[in-house]
């Protein structure tokens, strides 16, 4: 990782041969710099050489403006090239978070932006920073403001200053350039919608304060073979016309980004008392949120591929399994529009992808036709009038089961991608699979990729909230306490789906490398919830085409119709008073310890302990580390 303005080295700032034109020239050097950086693909370990010479350069830079102002203002510097240095600094920070996944870097980035945004520095440059470079400088603040949850204050505050801005300078923009900015305002605000009910309830990302430590998880025996693979890259890909979007992010990858690392605070923040209540302050010691626990694990490496063409998309998983270390899982989630085969179905078995490859078969005396009998399903990546080459197949990514590989898969043909099972190169692939069909659910009903963002990826990024918003509850006026309580009733459901499957002599070897890594333990325990859940679900129940599948199939003792799941699910309906839409059995009985819960409704509910809150905004002018 390239090293911060604050911590490079001391030359080329001082001495007393120092000249303003230093300054300058150095300015010009750094410009080209980051021009080299800003085009550098996002992809690969190894961190390219211009990411330090950029970081070097503006180390000087920043160390020159603090310790010679004054006279770098006499000679003609001006606030909003400060301000415009303090920018790219941030920009080189986000950058380096896209490549590391290192969410300390984030709050660096965060520090620099609210800086400049803070003291105005922009305010006053009249044509040298344009309409547009001040939009843009926003909206880049506004990304990473809501990768760090801060929703209370920064937010709200950006969307006000980029539709003003925006509006007073409609003269000065041409008609198209004015149209594509207000597009681009048209999908935050249709971003913030989707990504607003249950709003700073708790972090998607993996957080002390709601999930266990991972040396407290429930581990399989020592007597069981365990390899002690981790995931350690994932690739994040999203196509859909019209989905809800902010710059390169669906809501569904930005929801599952987060799902996929570790808060930053970590143990740290809780050890010392940090408050997420407090915004009462910028220099407060709850700046002890943004510093990342030393003993937290690494976040895995994430390549986030919106929109890719077919051929991008395997160059970049090709190129990640090469570099896939020998330890590493490799996640591969894909959500996008499906085209099932003529027939309506897929088998389990390798059938149809055995077909596929036959055909290329020179030694085969059979002829094969194109016909519309053995059309295969695909994911659409691109437009429907050249199929061939805008299709992923689930044949495509057989070459790739050479490397322990966990998918998935959100979209209607999901099932499709069951045909892998069995013909992997080497590894068993682990796969959970999205419904065929969407939920009737009102928040849910119609195509709600464009509204909320699928139900799927909801139940394995925040499966209360979907859990809410699939019996009707949309969290405008949801109780607090009440959704902790019940925070704490799923936990303990999860809890127990874990203890049930690391205990099983039926768990597949796959699955039991899954349950070694908290982040992937995570998802397979939501699942099981989601599946347990919607078919359960009265108008979901014992709907095939509204059920999520997993291959290979998990032990029944955690199927949806096993006691232990339909008593967790029963345990958290029966909280917001909506067991009645579920189809339970007769005979299910609450867990030992548990009746006394059975009749709390999510307004009168109350925790029966403290769940701190979690996302709410602290909005620091600077850190620690950082002098402006």
């Amino acid at each position: 990782m390239a090293a911060s303005p604050q911590q490079q080295g001391q030359g080329g700032s001082g001495g007393g041969g120092w000249s303003p034109e230093q300054f300058w020239s150095l300015l010009d050097k750094a410009d080209r710099r980051f021009a080299r950086v800003r085009d550098l693909p996002l992809l690969g370990r190894q961190e390219p050489d211009a990411f330090a010479k950029a970081f070097r350069a503006y180390t000087q830079l920043w160390r020159m403006q603090q310790e010679h102002r004054h006279r770098l203002l006499d000679a003609g510097l001006r606030r909003w090239q400060v301000g415009e240095i303090a920018a790219r600094i941030a920009h080189l920070y986000y950058a380096q978070y896209q490549r590391t996944a290192d969410t300390a870097l984030l709050s660096e980035a965060f520090v620099f932006y609210h800086a400049v945004l803070g003291r105005a520095y922009f305010l006053d440059a009249d044509h040298h920073v344009t309409p547009a470079k001040h939009l843009r400088f926003l909206a880049r603040f506004l990304l990473v403001a809501l990768l760090l949850a801060r929703r209370a204050q920064t937010v709200p505050r950006l969307i006000a200053d980029i539709r003003a801005l925006l509006e007073d300078s409609k003269k000065s923009f041409q008609e198209a350039e004015y149209k594509e900015w207000k597009h681009v305002v048209l999908e935050i605000l249709r971003f913030l919608r989707a990504d607003s009910p249950f709003m700073n309830m708790r972090p998607l990302r993996y957080s002390y304060a709601f999930d266990l430590p991972p040396d407290k998880l429930p581990t399989v025996p020592p007597t069981v073979k365990k390899r002690g693979l981790v995931l350690s890259d994932a690739i994040l890909c999203s196509y859909y016309p019209n989905e809800v979007k902010f710059t390169d992010l669906s809501i569904d990858v930005f929801r599952m980004l987060q799902c996929l690392e570790w808060e930053p605070c970590g143990s740290f923040a809780l050890n010392n008392g940090y408050s997420a209540h407090d915004e009462s302050g910028q220099n407060q010691p709850n700046l002890l949120k943004d510093l990342r626990d030393a003993a937290l694990p690494p976040n895995p490496l994430k390549t986030i591929l919106n929109r890719p063409s077919v051929t991008h998309f395997l160059t970049v998983l090709a190129t990640k399994c090469e570099e896939l270390p020998t330890n590493g899982i490799m996640l591969i989630y894909l959500s996008a529009a499906g085209e099932m085969g003529t027939s309506g179905f897929c088998p389990d078995t390798g059938e149809n992808v055995v077909r596929h490859f036959s055909k290329f078969d020179i030694s085969s005396t059979t002829s094969h036709t194109s016909s519309k009998e053995e059309k295969e399903p695909c994911l659409w990546l691109g437009c429907r009038e050249t199929e061939g080459s805008n299709c992923i197949y689930p044949g495509d990514l057989i070459p790739f089961t050479r490397r322990p590989l966990f998918l998935v898969i959100d979209s209607s043909i999901s099932y499709a991608f069951k045909s892998i099972h069995g013909i992997e190169r080497g590894e068993t692939a682990a796969m959970l699979l999205s419904p065929s069909s969407r939920s009737s659910a009102a928040a849910f009903s119609g195509d709600s990729t464009r509204h909320t963002g699928s139900q799927f990826t909801m139940f394995l990024t925040a499966p209360l909230q979907a859990f809410c918003l699939l019996i009707g509850n949309n969290g405008t006026d949801i109780n607090r306490d009440a959704y902790n309580k019940a925070e704490e009733l799923l936990s303990s459901s999860l809890n127990e789906w874990a203890t049930t499957l690391v205990a099983s002599s039926a768990l597949h070897p796959v699955w039991v490398e899954v349950l070694g890594d908290p982040l992937l333990r995570r998802l397979l325990l939501r699942f099981i919830f989601c599946r347990a859940t919607l078919s359960l679900f009265n108008p979901t129940s014992g709907k095939a085409e509204f059920l999520p599948t997993c291959v290979p199939p998990l032990p029944e003792s955690v199927d949806a119709e096993s006691m232990l799941s339909q008593s967790c699910v029963m345990r958290v309906a029966s909280h917001f008073g909506a067991a009645i839409q579920f189809a339970f059995a007769e005979i299910t009985t609450w867990p030992d310890g548990d009746a006394e819960e059975a009749g709390v409704t999510g307004s009168s509910g109350t925790a029966s302990k403290a769940v701190p809150e979690t996302g709410r905004d602290s909005d620091i002018s600077y850190s620690s580390t950082s002098s402006f």
